[in-house]
């Protein structure tokens, strides 16, 4: 069990983010019903509109937190155009969030080949069916090309599409929030400053 003053409401003894982060995602991992490394993540478009849906994050350590996508989708060209993210963790059954902001960089093909060959047989068939974002004209038609990429790869390894990789959010500021009674809720935010982590406490 991770130290009571980091999974507690009184987080401030906390050296640095990411240990935080990650006692916080072993209590989600306890209390969530579902996902608990499920994440909303804001990018920008070309004309500079949010966009923003869950993914699943997929690892993190002090370089960042990662996760997977077709960069061919609207979220992959928002992000290899405007190189920067926002993600938002709420896990409900803690009364938890924790918000992170920063640059994004790709992560390497040997990182993407070592997750891609981590995932179930039907997922990775589904990395080369799916024109991710793009119009479908029927349910027959992804189906169709499940089937044809299914049979293309119906012995031995499957590669991973060139167009399916993953990115990392290099963090800028980590803001972790508790809920207290009355709407009096702990809000502390960690701020990347040379060599290390600046932290303060922000008003509810």
């Amino acid at each position: 069990m991770s130290d009571t003053s980091l999974t507690s409401g009184d987080f401030t003894e906390s050296p640095e983010p990411f240990e935080l982060f990650a006692a916080w995602l072993e209590d989600a991992s306890a209390s969530e019903p579902n996902d608990p490394n499920a994440v909303a993540l804001a990018t920008v478009d070309e004309d500079g509109l949010p966009n923003v849906r869950m993914v699943l994050l997929k690892g993190f350590d002090s370089a960042g937190f990662v996760f997977y996508t077709n960069y061919e989708s609207a979220k992959g060209q928002e992000l290899l155009t405007n190189r920067k993210a926002a993600m938002c963790f709420h896990w409900k059954s803690l009364r938890r969030q924790v918000r992170v902001r920063g640059p994004v960089e790709q992560v390497t093909a040997a990182e993407a080949d070592a997750y891609y060959a981590s995932r179930p047989r039907g997922s990775r068939i589904g990395a080369w069916a799916s024109k991710q974002s793009r119009p479908l004209e029927s349910r027959f038609a992804l189906e169709k090309a499940v089937a044809e990429y299914t049979a293309r790869y119906a012995i031995g390894e499957i590669p991973r599409p060139a167009h399916w990789s993953g990115f990392r959010i290099v963090p800028q500021t980590i803001e972790f929030w508790h809920d207290r009674p009355f709407r009096l809720h702990d809000r502390m935010v960690f701020s990347r400053v040379a060599g290390g982590w600046a932290k303060a406490r922000l008003y509810p």
